[in-house]
């Protein structure tokens, strides 16, 4: 054991790493705001003295392919060493699809840092590659494909931020299937057995946060049960989670565009929730998908 961590409980440590471009630096500074001590790329050997110097406030340290020595087995060995002397770690990854980072990459001219000369998806292999372990033994792995940085600061404060009455951070999200399914979603909602508003001229250019919408989805004859099944089943569910240390949990409704029925069923569970004492936030991730924008649904199926 690293002679500068005495034993002992300490405040916790987040090691905060993923992948090039997914988001570390944001996280970190995210995770600064919070009142943790942040630090960025420090060589390893200088990690074990920087936590015993750091004893009385929680720490977030970055860690990739940049940092000096770079090694997974060994960053995986300091976590289990500091776990031993007291300072309970947290490994937060970053990942994001190599469609998202190689666009990220071109809109910003940086290059990776494992690409040299090559290809930036040369770079993004490699350091997928490299990286594996880690986020296999990772406490928690956020994507960031869909999110902005202000999206990924917004989900650091509510999962790490000071927790709320009932200790569980709850977010319910909308989507479209056009789209494909939100990458980290706990559980996930079909709503498309519900009656289309898409198909009645007054509501189709409307989103499911229009009164009118969640009026046309609530008089469906399905929704009432079907719905009721759906809250009763998570608010049953959470103190289980609650129980087993769960901090944050990630609620989806689908419908086919994710403007219409999925984002009346949000936020339908979000007003549920509250009314219940549970804490939650509500984002719709493609309530803003038109007709004329380039991921609209194809009117010949008709399904919003």
């Amino acid at each position: 054991m690293d002679e500068a961590l005495g034993p002992g409980d300490g405040p916790p440590v987040f090691l905060v790493t993923g992948l090039s471009g997914a988001g570390k630096s944001t996280a970190l500074k995210a995770l600064e705001d919070l009142g943790f001590e942040a630090v960025d790329n420090l060589p390893l050997s200088l990690l074990g003295p920087l936590l015993g110097a750091a004893r009385d406030r929680p720490l977030a340290i970055g860690i990739d392919v940049r940092t000096r020595a770079f090694d997974t087995s060994a960053v995986l060995r300091l976590a289990g060493m500091w776990g031993e002397a007291g300072r309970p770690v947290r490994i937060l990854f970053l990942d994001c699809t190599d469609e998202e980072l190689q666009t990220r990459f071109s809109e910003t001219r940086r290059r990776h840092p494992l690409a040299g000369d090559r290809a930036v998806a040369d770079g993004i292999a490699l350091e997928r590659e490299l990286v594996a372990e880690l986020r296999r033994h990772a406490d928690m792995v956020i994507d960031t494909t869909e999110r902005t940085p202000n999206d990924l600061r917004r989900l650091i404060a509510q999962r790490f931020g000071e927790p709320g009455h009932r200790g569980i951070a709850i977010s319910i999200l909308s989507f479209g299937y056009a789209r494909g399914l939100p990458r980290d979603a706990d559980m996930v909602f079909d709503m498309r057995f519900l009656r289309n508003p898409h198909w009645q001229a007054g509501l189709r250019p409307l989103t499911g946060l229009d009164p009118r919408v969640a009026a046309h989805v609530a008089a469906d004859p399905e929704w009432a049960p079907r719905f009721g099944a759906i809250a009763d089943l998570v608010l049953g569910l959470l103190p289980a989670y609650q129980r087993e240390g769960r901090s944050y949990l990630t609620i989806a409704f689908g419908c086919t565009g994710g403007r219409h029925r999925s984002v009346a069923a949000a936020e339908a569970l979000a007003r549920r929730l509250d009314a219940q004492g549970w804490t939650n936030s509500v984002a719709h991730r493609d309530i803003g998908e038109t007709e004329g924008g380039a991921a609209a649904p194809d009117p010949a199926e008709g399904q919003t």
